[in-house]
């Protein structure tokens, strides 16, 4: 199902933190370290200690006091520089094959599908309601940009050529040992109202919602009540068709109010985190079926989907082998480890 984040959540998705240094006259003090050096990266103190801030922050957010925040990811530390070294890797990797242009396009899209969604007219107002929640925009842009640099390698180098070079007859003896596992599941096809609270009062928003419901179960025409009042960007495109979804993966705050909703019915309006209501019309449910069929792409699938851990790990071990990664005396110990695990059960296997 489709709903936007709300800027809040966002602050789950960047790490935040300041390191600061304070020197006395008389005393030479050493702001930063070269913790590991990464082919021609590297990767500092400060940097280390900004994203062990921010994943203490998190825990915080989800309950833990700082203390016991503060102990976990210490416990952690070596894991956690040993995955921003398999990062700078990856980061170093799509720089060889993509172009600046390209992610910042795709980070353009983005941040204005969220302005769009959120009634947002110019980036200045998302910037402020980013700073507003406690997200510095530029680490939040960073942090997308790395993203999209991790998953263009992954889907060019890993992903895409594991899955087409699954062999036909691979995916036919697995069809036949498992066909349980491909019998038509349930499905519903949705259609959906969206309206955001972004710069609103929330409990006018949630008395619209539930006066359009009463107009739709009155028989008022969803088309047009749709392209009036929902929010989402493309309504004129889709006119508010979500798609067709497996009831069990739908979000249970979905699918349980859909279980009493026939065909041509509606929900009431469903709260969608802190940033909106939904109100969902069931067009059409059709019925699970014991019966195995097979479908070559959706064996495939699942084929790649089992085989596609493993292929990364291997490809990660051979960035590893291929690079120059020269981790700190102080921190080796602790780093690799964690950081070559994988290669040396590789290495094991191939004997």
């Amino acid at each position: 199902m489709r709903y936007i984040n709300s800027i809040g959540l966002l602050i789950a998705v960047i790490f935040l933190g300041i390191f600061s240094t304070a020197a006395q006259e008389t005393e030479a003090v050493v702001v930063d370290e070269v913790v590991a050096q990464v082919n021609d990266g590297v990767i500092t103190l400060s940097r280390i200690k900004r994203e062990m801030q921010g994943a203490i922050d998190s825990l915080v957010q989800e309950g833990k006091t700082r203390e016991e925040a503060q102990k976990i990811i210490e416990g952690k530390k070596g894991e956690l520089i040993a995955n921003i070294i398999s990062e700078e890797l990856l980061i170093q990797k799509a720089k060889e094959t993509s172009s600046d242009s390209d992610v910042e396009a795709q980070v353009s899209r983005y941040l204005s599908q969220k302005m769009k969604e959120l009634n947002l007219k110019t980036i200045e107002e998302l910037n402020q309601a980013m700073t507003a929640a406690g997200v510095d925009p530029e680490q939040f842009r960073q942090g997308m940009r790395n993203q999209i640099l991790r998953d263009m390698v992954f889907e060019r180098q890993v992903d895409g050529p594991t899955y087409w070079s699954i062999p036909t007859k691979d995916i036919k003896e697995y069809y036949e040992k498992n066909k349980d596992k491909f019998t038509k599941p349930e499905t519903a096809t949705i259609s959906e109202i969206f309206m955001t609270f972004a710069g609103r009062d929330e409990k006018a928003v949630r008395e619209k919602a539930k006066a359009l419901v009463a107009q739709l179960r009155s028989g008022a025409n969803f088309e047009k009540l749709c392209l009036e009042n929902s929010e989402r960007p493309d309504v004129a495109q889709t006119k508010c068709k979500a798609g067709t979804f497996e009831v069990k993966s739908l979000d249970p705050r979905f699918a349980k109010p859909l279980e009493t909703v026939k065909v041509g019915g509606y929900s009431d309006p469903i709260d969608v985190d802190d940033v909106g209501v939904e109100i969902l019309r069931l067009d059409e449910r059709t019925k699970a079926s014991s019966e195995s069929f097979f479908d070559e792409n959706a064996v495939r699938r699942v084929i790649a989907f089992e085989r596609i851990p493993e292929a990364r790990k291997k490809f990660m071990a051979t960035l590893r082998k291929e690079a120059y990664i020269k981790i700190n005396e102080t921190y080796r110990p602790l780093v690799s480890p964690i950081l070559f695990a994988d290669d040396r059960k590789t290495e094991k296997a191939e004997k």
